[in-house]
């Protein structure tokens, strides 16, 4: 996928991040429950993990700044890039994979990102911004992660199923591959009209120096004949 393309879909899914956390999710103190993940995790999929970390780092920072829900925190910010990044390290579709390996990898990766980003460090950063008991409000969000774990994975593998039957992996590579081969044939292009221009000055260089020589020539002959004249 060219750069172009990258932006523009990165753009999107951004604004379903954002539209997902901010207004089609429940929200209380100490408990969120949004399917924000799911774009995150099918940029993941498209984009590799720079992309998703970046998209979901400013998905939760514009979120917060334009949509506010409580003071704004940067340690929500740094767990939403950090899920981004361990998404992307593990779904990035770069190359060919069955089934059973891209399922342990979504499956894994959740886990990664439910535990470590969402059950512990949201819940620190919970506990540092309202001041609640940490092992109050622990159980609870635990019972959350557990939940989300199969509703994510399951609703992520059906999308990716069903954008490889119809086919958008299939044309994004095909628009790549022929993004390049137009590419390189301008290239070539490029290089033969250089090559030209090269040529074409050469035999200029080549005419101009026979003018030379023959003014050279006639020059000589015009004193010759003078001479002969004085003689």
């Amino acid at each position: 996928m060219n750069k172009l393309k990258k932006i523009i879909v990165a753009a999107l899914l951004l604004a379903t991040t954002i539209v997902l956390n901010r207004f089609i999710s429940i929200k209380t103190p100490i408990l969120v429950i949004s399917f924000s993940g799911l774009p995150i995790m099918l940029c993941a999929i498209l984009l590799g993990p720079c992309w998703t970390m970046l998209v979901a780092g400013l998905a939760d920072l514009i979120g917060a700044l334009l949509f506010p829900f409580g003071a704004y925190f940067v340690g929500y910010t740094i767990s939403a890039a950090l899920a981004g990044l361990i998404y992307g390290l593990f779904l990035y579709r770069n190359k060919k994979q069955s089934k059973k390996i891209f399922i342990f990898k979504l499956v894994l990766s959740t886990i990664l990102v439910l535990t470590i980003c969402n059950g512990i460090l949201n819940t620190l950063w919970i506990y540092i911004t309202t001041k609640k008991a940490l092992f109050a409000i622990l159980p609870t969000r635990i019972i959350k992660q557990l939940i989300m774990l199969p509703i994510l994975d399951v609703s992520i593998f059906f999308i990716d199923l069903g954008l490889e039957k119809m086919g958008i992996y299939k044309n994004l590579k095909e628009n790549d591959e022929e993004f390049t081969e137009n590419i390189v044939k301008k290239e070539e292009n490029l290089e033969n009209n250089l090559k030209t221009t090269e040529n074409l000055n050469s035999k200029k260089e080549n005419i101009n120096e026979i003018k030379e020589q023959n003014l050279k020539q006639n020059k000589i002959e015009q004193n010759r004949g003078k001479d002969d004249n004085n003689k």
